[in-house]
């Protein structure tokens, strides 16, 4: 739009991965359902309403489907999910909540598909783990979300608030031949490796930095550099 010269921008892929701890690995039980898992803070702008919407028709169809949310509840937010609002879902049969966790690679491991149909995001980080681990990926059709899913390669993208676009989209994935998921699986990995290495980013980060910044004197430049990007993505 003209409102700052080009050669001061620059565009980076989020924060990153740390593709050395987020790797595939086999689940550590046989599935005996189909498992779709949104991981996320629970707030309505995560899409967690319409996930769960789209799960209760889907299983009408097709019950033999677990639909899984895993992140933080009842947070200090206006458009947060209650823990009564969660009950009534888990009561119903819509959803097991698995809680919050701080080891994320392993319940990301059990699932089938990882889905996000968020509203808005940055570049969402438990969708750029979910990559690293080799899953396929339903996420919206916002900036941030369709930055980490080629559509048909390693995912579906969906219409933002769309419960009939999501549940469609999620039918597709649970249809597909077994070999086609697991190809997607390996596209995820793939672009996790290529695009959102963390150490890909970090270079990003010291590469912008040192070329608008002057060199300074007496301190060396790429140990500068790579300390205050690791403050940055840190922050």
């Amino acid at each position: 739009m003209g409102l700052v010269k080009a050669k001061l921008t620059d565009l980076l892929p989020g924060s990153g991965v740390d593709v050395t701890l987020f790797t595939p690995k086999l689940p550590s039980k046989p599935h005996l359902k189909f498992v779709f898992l949104l991981v996320a803070r629970m707030l309505k702008g995560k899409g967690i309403v319409e996930f769960v919407t789209a799960t209760r028709l889907l299983k009408i169809e097709y019950p033999n489907i677990e639909c899984q949310l895993l992140g933080f509840l009842d947070v200090k937010n206006s458009s947060a999910i209650t823990a009564k609002e969660m009950q009534v879902w888990i009561n119903d049969g819509d959803v097991n909540y698995l809680g919050a966790t701080d080891s994320v690679v392993d319940f990301l491991a059990q699932a089938d598909c990882v889905v996000l149909p968020s509203y808005r995001e940055g570049t969402p980080r438990s969708l750029l783990e979910a990559a690293s681990v080799g899953k396929p990926i339903i996420a919206t059709d916002v900036v941030g979300c369709r930055e980490v899913v080629d559509e048909g390669v390693n995912g579906f993208l969906c219409e933002s608030r769309s419960v009939s676009d999501l549940k469609l989209k999620m039918e597709k994935m649970l249809l597909l031949p077994i070999a086609d998921r697991l190809q997607m699986g390996l596209n995820s990995r793939s672009k996790a490796l290529r695009q959102f290495n963390e150490t890909i980013v970090i270079d990003r980060y010291v590469q912008v930095i040192k070329n608008l910044m002057p060199e300074p004197s007496g301190i060396t430049t790429l140990n500068l550099l790579s300390k205050m990007a690791t403050r940055l993505m840190n922050n």
